[in-house]
């Protein structure tokens, strides 16, 4: 979050941000990742102020939809494969998703 921080006011920079997936009580996240404990709703405002671009790719449930909406940023759910090659949606977040077709 610092490094978003830090480079907020950057027009040029661009951001791919890929959180530990613990909103809405998974715990996925917590097992994979030392550093998993994450303030979700403070991530989702600083990306709300980025200057640059960036795409985010979070769980999808209806926690991260409502923040994306409470933020002003598009959702769109995707499908993807785990480690298990299990099929499952996830979401791509950003301003503009009108690239996806």
């Amino acid at each position: 979050m610092s490094i978003l921080q830090q480079y907020a006011n950057q027009k040029e920079t661009v951001f791919f941000l890929d959180p530990p997936y613990t909103a809405d009580g998974k715990r996925a996240g917590s097992r994979l990742y030392r550093h998993s404990r994450l303030d979700h709703n403070k991530l989702f405002e600083l990306a709300e102020g980025l200057a640059g671009d960036f795409l985010m790719t979070y769980d999808d449930n209806t926690m991260v939809q409502q923040l994306a909406k409470q933020h002003g940023l598009m959702h769109r759910s995707i499908p993807m494969k785990n480690t298990h090659h299990s099929l499952m949606q996830e979401l791509l977040i950003g301003r503009d998703l009108s690239w996806l077709g």
